[in-house]
């Protein structure tokens, strides 16, 4: 079963501060924890969950290979550092929905096929739009290149393993019980080396960091993942390699929010252009357009530019950009605009609700409920 996000178990944003992480992991484990919750063993689990996430983003380091690598960066059951022996392919699928091709059985005898790694990739709000192509480092298991992945010196002999003829396993006979088991010689590979390669030591993969151009869709969204199939660790014994998943991460904008195909931002308006109508001009992805505003403008109204979001990696229409206008209160006034300000609002209070049936309905509202509760 996939581990759970630390960062959703312990209720916090990915970027969330060592406070922020230290404060949610200490009500939590008041919440779980089992002096508290004694006979009921689920709060247990969860306790365990929300320590063992506390233990790993609470240290620099380990959230840095967490953050880079997942649960492969710091799980020793599963290599640490990203290098391990789990299987990510049950848990990632790629953008264009191919979650195949993920690894045999750990458990079949000879050469494993390397393990998947996962990269998290942080861009921008534009390069998901639009599509791009980044350069990503992984340091990863590559196959050694002077014994060409086979562990042995060139030149010399592999032999076949005497202790399980080859086959990788060995048959334990235990009563009526047949046992079949990982061969203790030669680890599940079938063969021996008698003379190790001197720069893998006889492990047919070395240690490296290497460069590799991904192209990014457009449309892609937080959450999509892209496969890169053979692109993850080297496997054993010049077996096939695992695969590279890359998470997509897209960072806040300062401008656009965006809620699957749709963008929305906030345009503040002045007093006048909502009062008496007008244009102001409202930036886009693909440039500025200009956007009408008609009288009487109340503050909160949306207004929706067909086609102006985004068209989304899986196909379908290119969605809005729905507009929210937010009426700003002219600030740092001078005296003769005050004075100004106080002859419009006598000139508007004299047409009674006229001018202002919202304010005039909500006064007739509260009048009436006092009426009610006899004040």
């Amino acid at each position: 079963m996939a581990k759970e996000d630390y960062y959703q178990l312990l209720g916090v944003a990915r970027n969330a501060s060592d406070d922020e992480i230290k404060k949610s992991f200490r009500r939590l484990a008041m919440k779980y924890h089992p002096d508290r919750n004694q006979d009921n063993p689920e709060a247990e689990e969860q306790f365990k969950k929300i320590k063992e996430a506390n233990d790993i983003l609470s240290d620099p380091k380990k959230r840095a290979a967490y953050d880079q690598f997942g649960h492969a960066g710091v799980d020793p059951s599963m290599g640490g550092g990203g290098h391990g022996g789990a299987q990510f392919s049950d848990i990632f699928g790629d953008v264009f929905g191919d979650i195949f091709g993920g690894g045999g059985s750990r458990g079949r005898a000879g050469p494993q096929r390397g393990s998947d790694l996962r990269y998290n990739l942080e861009i921008t709000l534009e390069e998901a739009v639009a599509g791009t192509e980044v350069k990503i480092p992984i340091p990863t298991l590559v196959s050694c290149k002077p014994c060409d992945g086979s562990g042995a010196t060139k030149g010399s002999k592999v032999t076949t393993c005497a202790t399980c003829q080859g086959h990788g396993a060995v048959r334990m006979q235990q009563g009526f019980f047949s046992v079949q088991q990982t061969c203790p010689t030669c680890r599940g590979a079938g063969k021996q080396i008698k003379d190790p390669c001197r720069s893998c030591h006889g492990q047919g993969r070395t240690q490296e960091t290497k460069t590799l151009s991904v192209k990014i869709p457009a449309g892609v969204d937080t959450g999509d993942r892209i496969r890169l199939a053979g692109e993850g660790e080297a496997g054993e014994a010049g077996a096939v390699a695992g695969d590279l998943y890359v998470q997509v991460n897209v960072k806040d904008h300062p401008i656009f929010t965006r809620d699957g195909a749709h963008l929305y931002c906030e345009v503040p308006i002045s007093f006048p252009t909502a009062a008496i109508g007008g244009e102001v001009e409202v930036p886009t992805l693909s440039g500025k357009v200009a956007l009408k505003i008609p009288q009487e403008t109340q503050t909160g109204r949306l207004f929706r530019l067909t086609g102006k979001g985004v068209k989304p990696v899986r196909g379908g229409a290119v969605g809005d950009l729905l507009c929210r206008v937010r009426l700003e209160t002219p600030v740092h006034l001078s005296k003769e605009q005050i004075d100004l300000i106080r002859q419009l609002e006598e000139s508007l209070t004299g047409g009674g609700s006229k001018h202002s049936p919202q304010a005039h309905g909500w006064l007739d509202g509260v009048k009436q409920f006092f009426d009610k509760i006899g004040l």
